[in-house]
């Protein structure tokens, strides 16, 4: 009989033990966005409707991410990034170097080529970089089997 009791106090105390170590955990361990980050979209299609759409979501507790599309004559003619709302200025000059790593990490093969004046593509790449002070937000579109840089933003 004293072995199940053991036994049980053992287990009770295991779980508490456990369940003490959890709330510290979410008080103090709460997580940061990750250094280097990607999302992919697929293209809109035909639309049936004109003006801006909406072509992709992604949401998490660090943000909102929206692709949209500027749709003429059924179809997308560029594409542009909404972060938490608001679309981002574009980044004035080349890429920094220190984004190399990330992007190649992505699967994005640097330098990439510019999209041009349109952005448009088969699929869509969000790549966002947290490993220095300066945060980065950078939209690829694939063309062929190439991510051509459509913007890219510090936020």
């Amino acid at each position: 009989m004293s072995v199940i009791r053991v036994g049980s106090v053992a287990a009770t105390a295991f779980v508490l033990m456990a369940g003490l170590a959890n709330t510290a955990f979410a008080e103090n361990g709460r997580k940061d966005p990750p250094a280097c980050g990607a999302i992919t979209f697929r293209s809109l299609g035909a639309a049936p409707q004109e003006g801006t759409q909406n072509a992709g979501l992604y949401r998490s507790r660090f943000g909102k991410i929206v692709l949209r599309a500027d749709v003429n004559g059924g179809q997308a003619k560029t594409y542009f990034l909404e972060v938490n709302g608001k679309q981002l200025d574009p980044l004035k000059g080349a890429l920094p170097a220190s984004l190399n790593e990330c992007l190649n990490s992505k699967h994005v093969k640097m330098p990439a080529p510019a999209a041009g004046a349109s952005c448009l593509g088969e699929r869509f790449r969000v790549v966002l970089d947290n490993t220095g002070k300066q945060k980065y937000v950078m939209l690829f579109a694939l063309k062929g089997d190439v991510w051509a840089l459509c913007n890219a933003s510090q936020m």
